[in-house]
């Protein structure tokens, strides 16, 4: 047990930790075990533990008790930074049977000692570094390395001696973690490369140091600009320099290095101009293209410089080149033909057109003075005509011109400079005379005097769009001015619309009927017509226009006396007593158309007897040429044809049936003249009715003096003796559709007749109104005889004689009647102021008719 005791003694002993210094010297003891019996290290022990550690060994000292020791001995040296930790097992065995043995677990911890300096993994360093890094960029961290732990292992690194202080200012080391940073600016163009050496030392006891070179080359950057330097430079020069003339001589250069430093130099490509190199970094700049000052007259020639840096750099300068204008442009005008329009009637001295030539040279080379080059014009001097201001080229008109005597010119105005030599340049001029509306049209057709009316015949028969006339008018103005339209004036005429009568074309002239007119109705017409030019404003001429209807013999001739009814025959009565050359009968027949076809003729177409009855061819009368015998029928038949005058002639006829009869007509006595009454009455309007009216009252005033005084004469018998020179006649006082006309044309022409062979007609109706009293009494009758004749009338109540008929003669009474009245002064006088009262009435009568057709 005690031997177990010792070895288990032993065992917790040697359980136990050593720390060693690495620096031990072989065969120091480590330690020294002690033990109370003997122990002994195995053979396999020995083989295995202590023989296999080749740092330590055991040697077994005996005591003076003998007691054994057992020392620990390093026999090799120890390395921390190789093993720092050792683990050992001691054995001991006792001399026992059977033995025993203990077992101890010894550590051997290794103390460090500073025995290793710092070191750097490379002894030297390149680095490249940009110029221009920012302050505070890391260019390197050292990173030296200690195999000696705690504070043998703290590195701190500084320069040396070696290195510049320039390069300590540059550059930044931290001490603790050996990192260097840009401190100062980089500037390539300054310091390319940088050299230190810097010091790694540890903090042992005895510290020990290691070092490295750092070589930094400052990689150059594109941070320099390249730069121009003009040597020489030619301004202005003259714009007709030639070809390859130095301008200018130019240097560049750059302080960057390689390709930061390599400069290109340019200048813009729409130049005149190149750049030729002459030497390394010299450029001259020379005229590549011919120069004109008038198109650019200076340059801006800016030289750029670019280096070949990334990003490249560049830089540039401009100056400017003048060019000296040199007499080379001739003048130009804006156009090469100017037409120019004047208007006519235009002032002298009217500014007609600024002809400006440019010249594009300076100063006197542009200096222009202007000339007319024609001296004259078709034979008219130019200085009549036209002038031009020779300083600014303006054109005027010497007189007024007249487009209807000049309407156009031609002529060439020069433009020279003042340069030497002059140069000069010409440009035509065309001058038109614009036409003004001055001339008013002329009415050429239908020519008429000044003033005077257009008489136009047109037959009636003219068919509906016939063309009746054409008025021509000319215009001496322009084409436009002169264009004339036609038109009327009036709208209507006598109350019927233009427009129904007649039409004109308004281009032509052409005037057209719109209607068959019939002269009968319709004998002229009078109208103006106006031509009207197309001027601003118009001006117009017109023509008065007198349409005058040619008849056209298209009436027959109708008999209107006789009466009679249609296809009839007309009976008359005479007393076979009748005296040679006693009116029969009176063919009276009218004709509508004009006075030419209008003039009748009258002759026989057939006659019972050609010896018995005459025919007065112009007013026809039928008068006896003899007187009847006993021999000679009773009965007569007369055929009258009256025929006018037309071409071709037309015709009527009447049938006159004559019986003679020898029983004498019942005498009237009521032998006073009473006028026609009228039974149609005008009422166009209230002037003609008072005007009717007037003359009407008047009128029966004088009627009833007039009977007054009548009633005055003295009475005469119922009975009156028959005469030969007095006829009466039966007749209707009525014809149809012509009352007034047929009796006042009847009577009118039996008025002429009896008056041209002296005698007086009287003209009175019977007392019921059918039957009127023709009573011719030769002028040449004595107022003594008419006065017996009638006496003997008045006292004797004889019997007309048989031969009489129906026919009773009151020559006798009439002649009574005339007597009374001539024989009586105051009755003269009171006819003598009818007859002056009757003409002022009918001058009122006219001068209110007068009156209505103008105020129409």
């Amino acid at each position: 047990r005690i031997r177990e005791h010792l070895i288990s003694s032993v065992a917790m002993e040697m359980h136990r930790t050593r720390y060693v210094s690495a620096l031990l010297f072989i065969g120091t003891c480590v330690t020294t075990i002690n033990a109370v019996t003997h122990y002994s290290v195995p053979e396999e022990l020995e083989e295995g533990s202590i023989v296999a550690n080749l740092h330590f060994d055991i040697e077994i000292q005996t005591g003076r008790d003998g007691s054994k020791f057992a020392d620990l001995i390093l026999k090799k040296s120890l390395d921390r930074e190789k093993q720092g930790v050792h683990n050992l097992i001691l054995t001991a065995v006792d001399g026992g049977v059977p033995t025993r043995t203990g077992t101890a677990s010894i550590i051997v911890r290794v103390i460090d000692t500073n025995d290793n300096a710092p070191n750097f993994p490379k002894d030297n360093y390149d680095i490249n570094i940009m110029e221009n890094s920012p302050v505070g960029t890391l260019v390197i961290k050292l990173n030296a390395t200690d195999l000696d732990e705690g504070t043998n292992a703290q590195i701190e690194y500084t320069y040396s001696l070696y290195t510049s202080e320039k390069t300590q200012g540059t550059f930044n080391l931290k001490s603790s973690t050996g990192e260097i940073s840009v401190k100062g600016t980089l500037n390539y163009e300054d310091i390319r490369n940088y050299d230190m050496e810097i010091i790694a030392t540890d903090k042992g006891a005895n510290s020990l140091s290691g070092q490295c070179k750092l070589t930094i080359q400052v990689t150059d950057m594109n941070d320099n600009h390249p730069e121009i330097s003009i040597k020489s430079f030619q301004s202005p020069i003259k714009e007709n320099e030639p070809i390859d003339t130095v301008i200018a001589v130019v240097s560049v250069s750059d302080k960057d290095s390689g390709d930061n430093g390599v400069v290109d130099l340019h200048i813009p490509h729409n130049m005149p101009f190149r750049l030729r190199e002459s030497s390394d970094n010299y450029y001259e700049l020379v005229v590549s293209e011919p120069l004109d000052r008038e198109k650019v007259p200076e340059y801006d020639i800016t030289f750029t410089v670019t280096d070949r840096g990334s990003p490249p750099l560049s830089d540039n300068e401009t100056m400017t080149l003048e060019l000296l204008d040199v007499n080379d442009n001739v003048p130009q005008f804006p156009q090469s033909f100017y037409t120019i329009r004047v208007m006519e009637n235009n002032a002298p001295g009217a500014l007609l057109s600024s002809l400006t030539a440019f010249d594009p040279d300076l100063h006197e080379n542009q200096y222009l003075v202007y000339f007319i080059l024609e001296k004259e014009i078709a034979n008219t001097s130019m200085s009549m005509l036209f002038s031009i201001n020779p300083e600014n080229g303006n054109l005027y008109a010497l007189k007024t011109f007249d487009y209807e005597i000049e309407k156009e010119f031609l002529f060439h105005i020069e433009a020279r400079d003042s340069g030497s030599p002059p140069l000069s340049s010409n440009v035509t001029v065309h001058i038109i005379i614009v036409d003004q509306n001055d001339n008013a049209p002329v009415i050429v057709s239908p020519w008429r005097a000044h003033g005077s009316v257009v008489e136009e015949k047109i037959p009636r028969s003219t068919d509906k769009g016939s063309l009746v006339a054409k008025v021509i008018a000319l215009d001496t103005d322009s084409v436009h001015n002169s264009r004339i339209t036609y038109q009327f004036l009036q709208k209507e005429i006598a109350n019927t619309s233009m427009s129904m009568l007649f039409s004109i074309n308004p281009e032509n002239g052409n005037l057209y009927a719109l209607k068959t007119f019939d002269y009968e109705i319709e004998k002229e017409f009078l109208f103006h017509i106006e031509a009207r030019d197309s001027g601003s404003p118009p001006l117009s001429s017109n023509v008065t226009v007198h349409i005058i209807i040619v008849d056209q013999n298209d009436n027959a001739p109708v008999i209107v006396s006789p009466w009679r009814a249609h296809g009839s025959v007309v009976e008359e009565k005479i007393p076979r007593s009748t005296d040679k050359g006693s009116l029969v009968a009176k063919v009276i027949a009218l004709d509508t158309d004009s006075v030419h076809n209008s003039r009748i003729t009258y002759q026989f177409l057939q006659v019972t007897d050609a010896t018995l009855f005459s025919l007065d061819q112009y007013n026809g009368e039928i008068r006896t040429m003899r007187m009847f015998s006993y021999r000679d029928p009773r009965h007569q038949r007369l055929v009258v044809v009256a025929k006018d005058n037309g071409e071709p002639a037309l015709s009527a006829t009447v049938t006159i049936k004559l019986s003679t009869v020898e029983t004498a007509v019942k005498a009237y006595s009521d032998m006073t003249e009473v006028p026609l009454e009228y039974d149609i009455f005008s009422d166009l309007n209230l002037y003609l009715v008072i005007g009717l009216g007037s003359v009407s009252f008047l009128l029966l005033i004088t009627i009833l003096v007039t009977i007054v005084l009548k009633c005055q004469k003295a009475k005469p018998s119922k009975a009156a003796p028959p005469c030969r020179n007095s006829v009466i006649s039966e007749r209707n006082s009525t014809i149809a559709d012509s009352t007034l006309v047929s009796n006042d044309a009847y009577w009118y022409s039996l008025f002429l007749a009896e008056t041209r062979k002296g005698k007086l007609v009287v003209r009175q109706p019977v007392p019921k109104g059918s039957r009127y009293i023709v009573s011719s009494i030769p002028r040449g009758t004595g107022l003594t005889e008419t006065s017996d004749s009638a006496a003997s009338t008045l006292n004797d109540n004889a019997v007309p004689p048989p031969h009489c008929g129906e026919v009773s003669c009151h020559c006798q009474e009439l002649k009574v009647e005339h007597r009374i009245f001539l024989k009586k002064p105051i009755c003269a006088i009171v006819i003598w102021f009818l007859n002056v009262y009757l003409s002022i009435c009918l001058s009122i009568y006219l001068s209110v008719m007068v009156g209505m057709l103008l105020e129409k």
